[in-house]
């Protein structure tokens, strides 16, 4: 059985998921057969496996980082986020219906131990280590009980437990000490230490405080990870505030011809994959920047509507930016647009959504000659075409399903114009499709802009990868961390008070809230298990980033799929 270790966070976004990566990246160089996992993701950004399944991006991208093939197992539950209190809950890469906080904490999260830890089984069984991502804090007190996440599956697989901080936020000593101090003396036998993330300036200012920590908690600190620019890639939450950050530094790089490339993305509620863009920030002379305002447009030689987990209400939002009003302004100058998933949905005549929004028949923009149903199957597919007489690769995740009328063939999607849409995420990580393309758009804006003829996106991200192993392999102490996975957290560390406050019985969160009643047999969830996934490969069909509402949680959204619900709160 292979060893491990899980990479908990003081706080969302500490650096878990780079943190991760590069241990993956610096065990794999060693010669370590190393996956990546990560029981429970919230996160808007997902990716399609070669299986048919829905992980996460950063599994993938961590998968990346281990040079493995990402599966379902990486990622067996993925939170969706529709609401501020209700995500769609995907269940070993299929989805199996919307849930609040309240119902998944309620006793349908507990029921999906069993199949967290039968994947993570499955993986120890197959690789030298695997390293676990946690989610948020593993000292949220309210949600313990139900964790399966964080120390819930730590305890399951007796991993010991590196907790991350990020120092450029300050208060991280507070944070280390806090985060230990809030956890059972079970819990706190596992964490084993610390790692300080994003650190500016002289390390020996901070090691006094590093020595006073040990000397509070009688935990070592297992490295100082530099402040390093560009090295958020696929991104769980929120967006950089730089997308070319996200494939290089953060200075952009001269033009290759005379101009540059200027490209808004429209920053629509419930945004998803949003690092569909990155691909054109890796291009020297083109400069990304998301916006939310109509004057924001003037400039822009390239419009792109992303994908969303909410089409009708990013619809309605752009009409009440007076965007909607641009876009339609800009195609009737023959200026380029971009549509992709939920915003290629959004430049089509008619949307008809009776599963996400439920708002029945509204009109699109009608830039395109495309009608849009939604359908409460998902489709989730790996494509594979052609386009601008370039090969393209992408990846499909929507619940619509368009009927294209007319236009010129591009990918799934159709032209008319300078008007582009497509279901297709990730098509722009095709280097000879993305020059052809953008030469097409610097045509139709009346640039002197040339694509470079050897940017290469994938050795983009193995070079960032490789920076990412750098940085641990440099930064933190190998021996010991390779120690900690071989054999478990150090025997003998000493408890912080005050420790775990007591649990109120049957309490949900800290308002004393009775949670749902779970269900006796969580009928249905025996699909999530690892060994109905040979099963869930041959079924996957169409889907995507629209996601079914008006389920009732435990009414059943198909044969032997039981529907579960979730919240933000789950991280």
């Amino acid at each position: 059985m292979g060893g491990g270790l899980l990479v908990a966070g003081t706080t969302s976004d500490a650096g878990k998921s780079v943190v991760t990566a590069g241990i993956c990246r610096w065990l794999v160089r060693r010669g370590v057969k190393v996956a990546p996992f990560k029981a429970q993701n919230m996160s808007l950004n997902s990716f399609v496996t070669r299986e048919g399944a829905e992980i996460g991006r950063a599994q993938a991208m961590q998968a990346q980082a281990a040079r493995v093939e990402p599966t379902a197992l990486m990622n067996p539950v993925l939170l969706k986020p529709g609401s501020d209190r209700s995500s769609q809950v995907v269940l070993m890469g299929k989805p199996v219906g919307e849930m609040s906080a309240r119902g998944y904490h309620g006793g349908r999260q507990e029921a999906l131990l069993g199949t967290v830890t039968d994947c993570l089984e499955q993986l120890r069984s197959s690789y030298d280590a695997v390293i676990c991502e946690g989610a948020g804090s593993p000292a949220e007190i309210n949600l313990r009980r139900t964790d399966i996440v964080n120390m819930g599956i730590a305890r399951a697989a007796k991993f010991p437990v590196l907790v991350v901080g990020d120092i450029d936020r300050g208060g991280v000593f507070a944070s280390f000490f806090g985060t230990t101090a809030l956890l059972s003396a079970e819990d706190q036998s596992l964490v084993a230490g610390y790692l300080v993330n994003k650190f500016r300036g002289d390390v020996s200012l901070l090691e006094p405080g590093l020595d006073m920590l040990y000397g509070l908690t009688g935990r070592r600190t297992y490295g100082v990870l530099p402040f390093t620019h560009g090295l958020g890639i696929d991104e769980e939450d929120g967006l950089r505030v730089s997308m070319r950050g996200a494939v290089r530094e953060s200075v952009v790089a001269p033009p290759h011809g005379e101009e540059v490339l200027r490209v808004a993305v429209c920053a629509v509620p419930l945004m998803s994959n949003f690092t569909d863009v990155d691909a054109l920030a890796a291009e020297p002379g083109v400069v990304v920047r998301f916006v939310d305002r109509a004057d924001e447009l003037a400039d822009a030689d390239l419009v792109i509507v992303p994908g969303t987990r909410g089409t009708v209400k990013a619809l309605a939002w752009l009409r009440e930016r007076g965007l909607a009003d641009a876009l339609v302004r800009r195609a009737a100058e023959g200026r380029p647009v971009l549509g992709i998933c939920g915003g290629f949905q959004v430049l089509g005549e008619r949307i008809e959504d009776e599963v996400e929004s439920r708002a029945g028949v509204v009109d699109g923009l009608g830039l395109l000659p495309v009608r849009v149903r939604f359908d409460r199957a998902k489709t989730l597919a790996r494509p594979v075409g052609s386009a601008l007489g370039e090969p393209v690769e992408g990846y499909e995740i929507h619940h619509g399903v368009a009927d294209v009328r007319g236009g010129e063939p591009f990918l799934d999607g159709c032209r008319v114009g300078a008007v582009w849409g497509t279901h297709w995420h990730g098509s722009l990580e095709s280097d000879g499709f993305r020059r052809r393309f953008l030469v097409e758009v610097a045509r139709a804006a009346g640039r002197r802009f040339v694509p470079a003829p050897d940017t290469s996106f994938g050795v983009l991200r193995e070079e960032q990868l490789d920076r990412l192993g750098d940085l641990v392999e440099e930064h933190a102490d190998t021996d010991a961390l390779w120690r900690l996975i071989e054999g478990g957290a150090p025997g003998g560390l000493p408890f912080v008070p005050p420790g775990a406050p007591p649990a109120v019985p049957g309490a949900l969160d800290s308002r004393g809230a009775a949670p749902d009643p779970a269900p006796q047999s969580p009928e249905g969830l025996e699909v999530g298990r690892p060994e109905a996934l040979g099963e869930a490969r041959k079924s996957h069909g169409p889907d995507a980033e629209a996601e079914p509402h008006g389920l009732d949680a435990g009414r059943s959204a198909g044969p032997e799929i039981a529907v579960v619900h979730v919240d933000q709160e789950a991280k």
